[in-house]
């Protein structure tokens, strides 16, 4: 793959969680059972059975896609790829402060085997933490990156995750918030940039949510600097609530280069919650999940709408 970018428009319904599957919805710890694992691939197929039900209803099949893991969720992105829908798979290893391969060695053959449109990594890197910890990750990345970008088939998708240093909370007096919107946009860009001149390259980067717009040129401007014109962004849910998710969406929206979203548990978690306590059917699971991400896709589309028409 020569051409660096994805830039067309990309609605993720994300559902590769791994260890808040286990601990959170099913609250397993450890080692599972073959039937614990058949367990969460079958409440994983619930939320991908309300994926094509939006499909069904209206959502543009070449402009949706899914996220799930090899381990749960193999089948399912079997199934979508013959079906055509865009894939994304994820190569790290779940819940980890620090950035590895699930597989290993092995991990292009695990590429391989799936295919998906996207392979995709979740990293939390921030540029003024440890730097011995950065370069580490930075070196495992950029094995990916060529991988990628020489003999892969897939592209590489990014999600990037910028926790706080005990500094930097410490500069906000321990308001999580005021460092979201104060600090976190700065520190993105500088890892963003931090990366590249690492030699990695991802075609789509996947971002935690922004409550301005200039700070979602500012990331678009460091994703796309040095003629990576096609690179795309795409804003993240964070599993916040739903007009937290609405407000990120609707600014994002606002700005060329931010071609979509991935919004994972705001869109899946309550229903399934629901479904697992007996408060609603199967039936009704797919159904709500499908509108949640319907309605998350024609909020994208109706601001970004707005800012052609203007």
């Amino acid at each position: 793959m020569t051409t660096l970018g994805f830039n067309a428009p990309l609605y993720i319904l994300p559902f590769d969680h791994r260890g808040s599957f286990q601990t959170k919805m099913f609250g397993w710890s450890g080692a599972i059972s073959p039937n614990q694992t058949a367990e969460i691939a079958a409440i994983k197929q619930v939320i991908y059975d309300g994926f094509k039900a939006a499909v069904d209803a209206g959502v543009s099949r070449g402009k949706a896609g899914i996220l799930v893991d090899e381990q749960f969720g193999a089948a399912i992105l079997r199934h979508a790829a013959e079906h055509a829908y865009t894939t994304a798979c994820p190569a790290e290893k779940s819940g980890q402060e620090e950035f590895d391969f699930e597989y290993g060695e092995d991990f292009a053959k695990h590429i391989e085997s799936l295919h998906p449109t996207f392979c995709k990594v979740l990293v939390r890197y921030n540029p003024e933490g440890d730097r011995t910890l950065n370069r580490r990750q930075a070196a495992r990345l950029k094995t990916l990156s060529q991988y990628l970008h020489s003999d892969g088939r897939s592209r590489f998708m990014f999600e990037l995750l910028v926790p706080p240093e005990k500094a930097h909370l410490d500069q906000v007096k321990g308001d999580k918030k005021a460092y979201d919107s104060e600090l976190r946009p700065r520190l993105m860009v500088e890892t963003i940039l931090e990366l590249q001149d690492a030699e990695v390259e991802p075609d789509v980067w996947k971002i935690e949510g922004l409550d301005s717009k200039e700070d979602c040129e500012k990331v678009v401007a460091a994703a796309r600097r040095g003629g990576r014109d096609n690179v795309g962004c795409i804003i993240l849910g964070r599993g916040e609530n739903d007009q937290k998710v609405r407000d990120w969406l609707t600014t994002a929206a606002k700005v060329s280069g931010f071609i979509g979203f991935a919004v994972g548990r705001t869109s899946f978690w309550e229903p399934l919650v629901d479904l697992r306590t007996k408060r609603i059917t199967r039936d009704a699971a797919v159904a709500e999940i499908a509108r949640r991400y319907q309605e998350f896709v024609d909020i994208f589309e109706n601001a970004r709408g707005k800012i052609r028409a203007a």
